[in-house]
């Protein structure tokens, strides 16, 4: 534009007098000063944008750990109360054999009492038999044995009841200080999405006009592209895994509506690779099938991102997500969380972004996953 601009003014005929070429050199020169100031706010709101983009990773981040440790904290707790009612059944159970060993102990304290009240050497002299007064013994030393062992029983459940109150005591308070912590974790959780999305208005600002949006996909694409590509290499060195099967047998890895499909149009040019899917925020996301996690990271656009590898070229990213569970180079089971739905990468509304990839190429999920 610039540059045709110039020209026009070089062209001008020789006979234009001298007042209008100072006219016409003072309008190119203010053409040329507004050209320059609208390059100058391109440069600034690029800038501005690229400092917004990294400013919404670290947020983005600091809500996937915290996100992180509400989560452990949240099965913490649910292993703790599964203790605790275990406790609480075992307590019931043993206060109830309490009672019934305090029953038999005192019946025989009763009969040993009444026992008592006879005169053993008396009887002993009585008995005519020496067979009688044997048995007699027996039965004695019987009943005695008998005592002792149930007082043994008994002193046997006490010390298991305390033990047991001992352990539901230090469940209880521990169940406390994580209900405290889970709550403090949650509040943070609060403070850094509201600052994500102060960060995330401001980006929104920059990318107004289409062609702002369409270039910025132009460069999560090349983003996702080169960790792709990433993946593939990492694959090279990891073991054979059994790949996946294309008879629609494997489960989604969240469930929830489908809100753009695979091949649909993303903005100009630019399609879905893959499917996004509408769900609650901090729903699992699992492992469509076994393998290895080969990325684990916030990527431009997509947020919090991880790639598995499935084996036999096969491998499945899955984006937007509000935490990873899994950090690269660990190995997943089918159906395994490893992840929790988010809206990571810019988005406004939670959802998890899911492809399927074979040899670095994107192909449909619905070939995989069930109807």
């Amino acid at each position: 534009m610039k540059a045709s601009i110039i020209a026009g003014f070089i062209s001008l005929p020789l006979s234009v007098n001298a007042t209008d070429l100072d006219r016409r050199q003072s309008e190119l020169k203010s053409i040329q000063t507004q050209i320059n100031k609208q390059q100058s706010a391109v440069k600034n709101t690029n800038k501005q944008r690229e400092r917004l983009i990294s400013l919404l990773k670290k947020d983005e981040q600091a809500i996937a750990a915290a996100a992180k440790k509400v989560n452990k904290t949240k099965q913490d707790l649910t292993k703790i109360d599964k203790a605790l009612a275990k406790l609480n059944a075992k307590y019931t159970q043993l206060e109830k054999l309490k009672n019934i060993q305090q029953k038999t102990l005192s019946n025989q304290l009763a009969s040993a009492y009444l026992a008592g009240n006879h005169d053993y050497s008396k009887m002993l002299l009585n008995q005519q038999s020496p067979a009688s007064i044997e048995r007699l013994l027996a039965y004695y030393q019987y009943l005695n044995n008998a005592r002792i062992a149930s007082i043994k029983q008994l002193q046997s459940t006490i010390v298991e009841l305390d033990e047991v109150q001992l352990q539901q005591k230090d469940n209880q308070t521990r169940l406390n200080k994580l209900a405290l912590e889970q709550q403090q974790q949650a509040t943070l959780l609060s403070q850094e999405q509201s600052q994500r999305q102060q960060t995330l208005t401001q980006l929104q600002r920059t990318l107004s006009s289409s062609g702002a949006k369409l270039e910025q996909l132009q460069i999560e694409e090349a983003s996702l592209k080169r960790v792709v590509e990433q993946a593939l290499l990492a694959m090279k060195n990891n073991p054979a895994f059994d790949g996946l099967s294309s008879k629609r047998k494997l489960k989604w890895p969240t469930k929830g509506r489908i809100k753009s499909g695979f091949g649909s149009k993303r903005s100009g040019q630019v399609k879905w690779k893959g499917v996004t899917i509408s769900a609650a925020e901090g729903k699992n996301i699992e492992a469509i099938a076994g393998g290895q996690v080969i990325y684990a990271d916030w990527l431009r656009g997509f947020g919090m991102v991880l790639v598995v590898d499935h084996g036999k070229g096969y491998m499945s990213l899955y984006g937007h997500a509000q935490t990873l569970l899994k950090a690269a180079g660990d190995s997943v089971r089918k159906g395994e969380p490893i992840a929790l739905v988010g809206r990571s990468g810019g988005q406004t509304e939670s959802g998890l972004y899911f492809e399927v990839r074979h040899k670095g190429q994107a192909v449909d999920p619905a070939r995989y996953c069930k109807r």
